[in-house]
């Protein structure tokens, strides 16, 4: 595998052997790392043993087989709590889980992609799994709706095919442009059964002191928890009102002192 220009070779090979862990299985035997990193075995075995020397990784004494290890841990909190809107965001979007008993979510834009930054689950929306860190696509998530708002150019972004998930996710950019307009006009966003069947939520954008969308909210859950025929109002009011709050310690003080990005 050869490096890029400009980049360390051993750093680039020890990150593409991480990368093998993030395709969904918990262990791996050092051959299978080898596969998906395109190295050789024996090179596969020496960066995880040095891996694990520092933690990134731990091996199991029965099994031999490879897991992430503490240290990634202990840095993903480092990073999620440096990051300003997370220091913002989470405390009031526990608060929005505890009190309505759905999950709470939020992101930011990370190229053409949602990433989480963190949620929540109330007792009518559990989750065997954290989503932080985990990514969704943009035009078929209510977060991913409002984050678009402040990309002038969605099909350069997304490309000509949108890929369908459900029946009901936006096939096609006219449609999405129609459902990101109206995301603009009313201050939110909803998705039902859009990228998954039987789940649903509503979301508002979260501005920056200058004005710009820098992440969302989210409230979801089953679509007999969310109940949106009935509760489409109060939900909605509710998540503006804390991406409203997360705003405002971001430094947004509102469109007569930045430019408005929510209608």
């Amino acid at each position: 595998m050869a490096a890029e220009a400009g980049t360390n070779q051993s750093v680039e090979r020890a990150a593409t052997v991480l990368g093998a862990f993030l395709e969904g299985r918990a262990e791996l035997r050092v051959s299978d790392v080898a596969k998906h990193s395109g190295l050789g075995q024996s090179t596969a075995s020496r960066l995880l043993a040095t891996l694990e020397q520092i933690s990134y990784v731990e091996r199991d004494p029965v099994s031999g087989l490879y897991r992430l290890g503490p240290a990634l841990i202990t840095l993903a909190g480092v990073a999620v709590n440096q990051h300003p809107v997370h220091r913002e965001a989470r405390q009031r979007a526990q608060d929005l889980a505890h009190t309505l008993g759905l999950g709470a979510n939020v992101a930011e834009r990370r190229g053409d992609t949602m990433f989480y930054l963190c949620n929540f689950e109330g007792r009518l929306a559990p989750k065997s799994f954290v989503l932080m860190g985990q990514r969704n696509p943009l035009h078929a998530t209510g977060i991913g709706k409002c984050l678009l708002l402040g990309v002038p150019d969605r099909k350069a972004l997304l490309g000509d095919d949108l890929h369908r998930y459900t029946p009901n996710t936006p096939g096609t950019h006219d449609e999405l442009d129609r459902i990101v307009e109206q995301v603009r006009t009313q201050g939110y966003a909803t998705e039902v059964e859009e990228l998954a069947l039987g789940r649903a939520c509503i979301a508002a954008p979260i501005l920056d002191r200058a004005g710009s969308v820098v992440a969302g909210i989210s409230i979801s859950g089953p679509l007999s928890a969310m109940d949106l025929e009935r509760r489409e109002e109060e939900l909605a009011r509710r998540v503006i009102e804390v991406a409203d709050s997360i705003s405002t310690g971001l430094g947004y003080l509102g469109p007569v002192h930045a430019p408005a990005s929510r209608s």
